[in-house]
């Protein structure tokens, strides 16, 4: 049986951030119920392109969508009417927790807080994404992971020097965010289950970019200057860390540690640097890095990338510098069941990354992402809202 299996969460989420975290717990178990308005189309993400499977159910071709909600149900519920907000309230005294990535100020309005939700269930934890918070001058503010890259700081430390500022190539504040919410959720199921009442638990988009600054944010606020973009990539204090050249293209190296100094410059055939007074510790390097970076070169490029990754062989922290493409190809990327993979009718296949999450209980059966609406008359009928009922409900927009 699966770590989370018999959890039930309610997921009036869109987009990136919450299905992330979402996805995750389906992953292990958890029963992760959409709630979607269908007269809005369900989740936007259901409409962004450009790829699409026609293979799939219309509603759900977008390969975007497919990437962030597999492994969940679907039910169209208009929470704006109070017919919708009655039932929601049916479903979430059946419902372990609710999650929302709302702007700020909706969750209230639509009746998804503890407070307004423990009545018929205390011990439902409701955890809530937003951009800037649910209190605070901000709280009505819509927001987007590149705006926090923007307004955190990531871009002016992304890129090389004098360029102009660049955001990350992936949504990682997104991700990230989505990841905190659901360690905050399950947190909150523990508790509740140890203490039989629920809670709310609150992260926001901008909280996590600034969290995420982590050591760079622990430099500046205690007196360091600000930390600057280094060349090709580089780290801003160990040597060395950064790209450097090869016969062929590029390689990454990372000898963040003394002893991987010291073996590279042995695989190199390079011995005699590690006494040269210019490279004897990481402050001397750093120093010297832009002699170093020409020697480095200049030693790596006898070789191709793939050569020097046979040579250092797991002894010298590297990486081949790839496309998006060669990652996903590489033989490391298709081991170890990295990638799930759809049977479709037609003959058609879609495949999509799996839960980086392992247990000894094994792999949770994946399945791709629902269809807008396809578990609805399922869950009224769970609720005793038979046929006749949900045609009344249909007809007034409520469903």
């Amino acid at each position: 049986m699966s770590l989370l299996h018999g959890f039930r969460i309610l997921a009036v989420e869109q987009y990136g951030a919450a299905p992330f975290g979402t996805q995750l717990l389906a992953s292990l178990g958890a029963e992760i119920i959409k709630i979607e308005q269908a007269d809005q189309g369900g989740d936007v993400s259901r409409l962004v392109g450009p790829h699409f499977l026609e293979a799939l159910p219309e509603s759900a071709q977008s390969l975007f969508f497919q990437s962030l909600n597999c492994g969940k149900k679907s039910m169209a519920l208009n929470l704006a009417h109070p017919e919708g907000r009655a039932l929601f309230r049916r479903l979430a005294a059946t419902a372990h927790g609710v999650v929302d990535n709302l702007r700020g100020d909706v969750p209230a309005k639509l009746g998804l807080t503890y407070e307004q939700l423990k009545d018929v269930n205390p011990a439902l934890v409701c955890a809530h994404i937003s951009a800037y918070g649910r209190t605070g001058e901000r709280a009505a503010w819509p927001g987007y992971d590149y705006l926090m890259q923007a307004e955190a700081g990531y871009f002016s430390l992304t890129g090389e020097p004098d360029t102009p500022p660049t955001r990350m190539g992936l949504s990682l504040v997104d991700y990230m965010t989505g990841v905190v919410m659901s360690v905050g959720l399950v947190s909150g199921l523990l508790d509740a289950a140890r203490s039989g009442k629920g809670c709310d638990v609150d992260t926001s988009l901008y909280d996590v970019a600034l969290y995420n600054l982590n050591y760079v944010g622990a430099w500046y606020l205690n007196g360091a200057r600000g930390t600057e973009r280094q060349p090709r990539s580089g780290h801003p204090s160990l040597t060395p860390c950064q790209l450097y050249r090869t016969a062929d293209g590029w390689i990454y190296l990372m000898c963040n540690k003394e002893k991987f100094w010291r073996a590279l410059c042995e695989r190199i055939g390079r011995p005699e640097w590690v006494a040269d007074p210019r490279f004897l510790d990481f402050a001397q390097r750093k120093r010297h890095r832009e002699a170093l970076t020409e020697l480095l070169d200049q030693a790596l490029s006898a070789r191709t990338t793939a050569q020097w990754m046979e040579i250092f062989g797991g002894a010298v922290p590297a990486a081949p510098v790839w496309s998006v493409g060669e990652a996903l190809d590489a033989p490391v990327a298709r081991a170890g069941e990295r990638i799930r993979r759809f049977e479709l009718d037609g003959g058609e296949r879609l495949d999509v990354l799996a839960s980086p999450l392992r247990t000894s209980r094994g792999p949770v059966p994946p399945s791709p992402a629902p269809a807008m609406g396809a578990d609805t008359a399922a869950l009224l009928a769970s609720l005793g809202v038979g046929e006749e009922e949900q045609g009344r409900l249909k007809a007034l927009g409520v469903l």
